[in-house]
């Protein structure tokens, strides 16, 4: 197989009637580690809405826990990926996705922020630093696997194409970014996971080499002090290296999912989708808020 097959393979897809397809390629086959480290960020500048900040800290999933939420954040996303919509994983993973989100009062326009990250951030990164641009095959597949997602979900007003879900994130993050104490302490319990990952005499320049990662509205947003510019020149040039390098070589040849990631630590014996995520209890820390909808229920 030579280095651009599967980008053939996927210009033949039809991105909109094989849209989960032609993503499960991209993540699993071409960008695997790309995909990990832009949905990472994406996750992560959700903090700097006070809104989605301040209830992360009360539910204290991202502070106390913050390994398991993000190995059981991963595996659900993951799931759907690799096995489908439509399959036993797929629909209990999207269960759990809204047995939890509706436990709270979170509102469509977070939701919808929230979804628009998982669309725009993996483009800008892999368009920055990936072995090559992703294609427009890509970027349209992606936006309608969203979609899907989204309407899964329950979520309204959702975003039609790349575009749109771009100008919906830039006019979110520009009108809602702000800065919250209790946002900040979830920003710090995931910069700490992640220089966790690593030995610890390693743990300063881990998180120095995050920081350099992170634009400036997140900086700002969160008061972190920026690295000096020769740092983030340094960082950011290393990332683009080493996607140079994955260019030379040969095309993957077995898919490369989220689970397989060594990252997720938490379940080394395995685990069962249905087992993954919080079980939200009533009057504890912020659950449930959405009485209506928890009326319903019960009615």
């Amino acid at each position: 197989m030579k280095r651009f097959s599967r980008l053939e393979q996927i210009r033949r897809m039809d991105p909109y009637e094989e849209a989960t397809e032609i993503y499960r390629l991209s993540v699993a086959y071409e960008f695997p580690w790309d995909f990990t480290r832009a949905l990472e960020l994406a996750l992560y500048r959700t903090y700097a809405v006070p809104g989605i900040g301040r209830l992360l800290a009360r539910t204290a999933e991202l502070t106390d826990r913050t390994q398991k939420r993000y190995d059981d954040t991963s595996l659900l996303l993951d799931a759907i990926v690799e096995h489908g919509f439509g399959s036993d994983e797929g629909r209990t993973a999207i269960r759990r996705i809204n047995q939890m989100h509706r436990s709270y009062d979170i509102s469509d326009d977070d939701m919808r922020y929230v979804l628009c990250t998982f669309v725009v951030m993996p483009k800008r990164w892999i368009d920055a630093y990936g072995w090559r641009r992703m294609s427009r095959h890509e970027t349209v597949a992606s936006a309608v696997h969203y979609r899907t997602l989204g309407r899964h979900m329950g979520i309204k007003d959702i975003p039609e194409t790349y575009e749109e879900f771009e100008n919906c994130l830039d006019a979110y993050e520009a009108a809602h970014f702000a800065w919250d104490e209790d946002a900040r302490r979830v920003s710090d319990a995931t910069l700490d996971l992640m220089a966790s990952w690593y030995p610890g005499p390693l743990a300063p320049l881990l998180r120095t080499t995050t920081l350099a990662l992170l634009d400036d509205s997140l900086l700002r947003t969160f008061r972190y002090t920026p690295p000096n510019a020769a740092t983030r020149a340094w960082v950011r040039r290393a990332v683009r290296l080493r996607g140079r390098a994955v260019r030379l070589l040969p095309p993957r040849r077995a898919p490369h999912f989220a689970r397989q990631n060594w990252e997720i630590k938490g379940y080394p014996y395995g685990y069962r989708i249905a087992d993954l995520g919080t079980r939200p209890v009533p009057g504890v820390r912020g659950c449930p808020v959405r009485r209506a909808a928890a009326d319903a229920e019960a009615g």
